[in-house]
């Protein structure tokens, strides 16, 4: 019986250090638009930026725009096989967005469960961005 309490209370410990964060919108644009500013949207730099920015809708999607100074483009439904792509460590912040938030939320989950301990995702995604009338890019990242 104390075995399963004490499991059940490191469970709820564990899951209460890793968390999935929603970020604005307007909280990310103030981000990339800073880096932007600051020429620092690639990967490599990430050091400096500090975070990586990832669209995890389809690359159909993508092609019709992105978030600005997004840093890679992973199909939600390939993360989990493809997040060594992202070239984050785990304690690296990583934020992710779709169209909606829905799918980027499970593949922030998905991070999450893949041991990523800074992982954001952007409330609204896109349809906020454009919403809020911020700057996309178009073509193929």
């Amino acid at each position: 019986m104390t075995l399963r309490i004490v499991v059940a209370v490191l469970g709820l410990f564990l899951l209460s250090a890793i968390s999935i964060t929603g970020v604005s919108a307007h909280h990310s644009y103030q981000l990339t638009v800073q880096q932007l500013r600051a020429g620092l949207t690639k990967a490599p730099s990430m050091p400096q930026k500090g975070f990586i920015l990832i669209d995890v809708r389809s690359v159909g999607e993508h092609e019709t725009g992105f978030i600005p100074g997004t840093d890679r483009t992973i199909d939600f439904r390939e993360i989990q096989a493809r997040h060594r792509e992202i070239g984050a460590q785990l304690d690296d912040h990583v934020v992710v967005y779709c169209q909606s938030g829905h799918r980027s939320n499970i593949a922030a989950e998905t991070l999450a469960d893949l041991g990523y301990r800074h992982v954001y995702n952007v409330t609204g995604s896109m349809n906020a961005w454009l919403a809020a009338g911020f700057p996309i890019e178009s073509g193929r990242r």
